[in-house]
């Protein structure tokens, strides 16, 4: 699918919001039916813009109040050096987002732990691991805006 049109973005828009609405509720919301809601959502599906329907929990309710920023920064840059970072970033669940930079960092990581002990726990993890030259972290005083929505 090559391009959408504003029928799309409103059902796009709808599910980022609600993504367990019903096909009836949505079609009422854009002015299609039922089956033409549903065709439009499987492709969507198909293009890989909709890529997961999922629940958003929330991490207090699951005892994981603190989300950090971990600033990484490496000397190492060979190809094994970037999988095995990769790969330990992916195989830890506290780990929320792993992103490589541009500037004076190599990486950021976004993660969400119980605690100061939750995160030291994922310190020694991380760098049990991965040789690193340094990490950094900032922790999150106030969440102002945190969303999955993308602007359409």
């Amino acid at each position: 699918m090559e391009k959408f049109d504003s029928q799309d973005r409103k059902i796009l828009a709808i599910l980022q919001r609600e993504a367990d609405i019903a096909l009836e509720e949505i079609g009422a919301r854009v002015g299609l039916s039922r089956n033409a809601v549903w065709r439009r959502i499987k492709a969507l599906e198909v293009a890989g813009v909709i890529r997961a329907r999922v629940a958003l929990l929330a991490p207090e309710a699951l005892g994981l109040g603190l989300t950090v920023f971990m600033l990484i920064r490496t000397d190492r840059h060979a190809p094994d050096w970037l999988e095995q970072f990769a790969r330990a970033t992916r195989d830890m669940p506290e780990i929320l987002g792993a992103y490589r930079m541009t500037g004076d960092l190599d990486y950021l990581i976004r993660a969400r732990v119980a605690d100061m002990k939750g995160y030291d726990r994922l310190y020694q993890a991380l760098v049990s691991r991965v040789e690193l030259a340094d990490v950094s972290a900032s922790f999150v005083m106030e969440e102002l805006k945190e969303t999955t929505e993308l602007p359409l």
